[in-house]
């Protein structure tokens, strides 16, 4: 590799070392690292702000800003209340029963939504039971993030990684849903009870704050029935337009922003007093990042990484598999996934036709979404709705650590893509 390439990869551990330890603030970091990439000539201009795979994602950026503007003004609704009530008197005040419904919630609606448009809305609900519960809202929030990202898995919307494998290997939404989803329902009962065990310390029980809330009634929680209306239309006509997105030939992230913008102008609510809950700090972290990714992708160093990978299984399909579900697991939960899927889909691309092009040896895309999706919650910044929880906690005053967030990540990450090797192996290689 070249003296730049080295640079790069020592501003990236540099970095990802200061977000890892908090000795920096983590957009403080990313910015940072961000700058030194473009001052040592890893990256520039061109490549920062107008590259796909080598750039900041806009895409990303301006579905991250749509949906905070609908939740922003969802919120002004007393939508988030209702739901917190409701959610708790089902689940008679128990913590880990309210748990696992915003689990199965979160992770149901991920498939049908993006992930991260999905915590956007389930997170402030979270908040609020847990307030009226009297427990920590930081494993709630985690087991959300971890949900979203295995619920996001089992469909071609439900992840970005996903619609870039999609795209590439000319993979349609029912084929997501057929090959995808049934290992997804599995992860999902396994998630389920690692909660349990996982969060074990979080769920005690309070009897006296809990028939607090049983006898709240949840219709009282809305304060603006108008709003709700209109914010329900606007987020049926968001969801169908997601759905239908190849369809329809409009970007998630047109729907997301147009959808944002509309509800905004409907609302007659103040722009300002709405943009004041955007969450601008995560919008810049995440600039931040992709950039400093960039730089890696830029200067060469994941394409040798993923070549080295593709050199090294040869034409062995089962090894392939493996290789790519394993490393796609590992480096997902260093680099946030949706730049490392850009990277490596061309190289899967390659192998694919390799092995013949045909129905068999597409399963090396369903290893590279199973491992690049699920490796994503091994740390805080492996995936995108990771990102988004962290800070919506952090401006909520809850802070989450990177380590305190990892610790439990590695632990379902180990879990599920562990579950996803005998998946493929009986699925497209002992009864195939």
């Amino acid at each position: 590799m070249t003296a730049t390439a080295w640079a790069a990869v020592v501003i990236f551990v540099v970095a990802y070392t200061l977000i890892a330890t908090e000795k920096v603030h983590r957009v403080a970091a990313a910015l940072g690292g961000a700058t030194l990439m473009l001052l040592i000539g890893a990256t520039d201009a061109e490549h920062a702000f107008f590259s796909e795979d080598a750039g900041i994602d806009w895409n990303v950026m301006f579905l991250l800003l749509g949906m905070m503007l609908i939740v922003a003004v969802l919120r002004r609704t007393g939508i988030f209340e209702y739901v917190a009530i409701w959610s708790v008197k089902r689940a008679r005040g128990r913590p880990y029963r309210v748990m696992v419904i915003l689990v199965v919630v979160t992770a149901v609606a991920s498939a049908f939504l993006d992930n991260v448009t999905t915590v956007l809305l389930v997170a402030p609900v979270t908040f609020l039971v847990c307030d009226r519960l009297g427990v920590p809202v930081a494993p709630f929030l985690i087991a959300e993030a971890l949900a979203s990202n295995i619920g996001g898995t089992a469909t071609l919307v439900g992840d970005p990684p996903n619609i870039i494998i999609g795209s590439r290997g000319g993979l349609s939404y029912n084929d997501f849903l057929l090959h995808l989803t049934p290992i997804v329902a599995l992860l999902l009962v396994v998630f389920v009870g690692l909660c349990r065990w996982l969060f074990r310390g979080s769920f005690g029980h309070d009897p006296a704050r809990a028939a607090g809330v049983m006898a709240l009634r949840e219709r009282d929680a809305i304060r603006d029935g108008r709003l709700l209306v209109v914010s329900a239309l606007v987020m049926v006509a968001v969801t169908a337009a997601f759905v239908l997105h190849t369809v329809l030939d409009l970007e998630p992230s047109v729907v997301a922003l147009v959808g944002g913008l509309v509800l905004l102008a409907a609302s007659r609510l103040d722009a300002g007093d709405v943009a004041r809950d955007v969450e601008w700090p995560t919008l810049v972290f995440f600039a931040g990042l992709f950039v400093m990714v960039g730089g890696l992708v830029a200067t060469g160093v994941i394409g040798r990484i993923a070549q080295a990978a593709a050199d090294a299984v040869g034409g062995k399909l089962f090894l392939a598999t493996m290789v790519l579900l394993w490393g796609s697991a590992a480096l997902s939960a260093i680099v946030d996934n949706i730049p490392y899927v850009a990277t490596m889909s061309p190289v899967v691309a390659e192998l694919v036709d390799a092995n013949g092009g045909g129905s068999e040896a597409q399963v090396l895309w369903w290893s590279l979404a199973l491992g690049a999706d699920l490796g994503g919650n091994a740390t805080a910044v492996g995936a995108s709705a990771n990102v988004v929880v962290i800070g919506m906690a952090e401006r909520a005053g809850r802070h989450i650590s990177f380590w305190e967030f990892t610790r439990y990540g590695v632990v379902v990450t180990l879990v599920t893509v562990g579950l996803c090797t005998p998946y493929l192996w009986l699925r497209y290689f002992a009864f195939s």
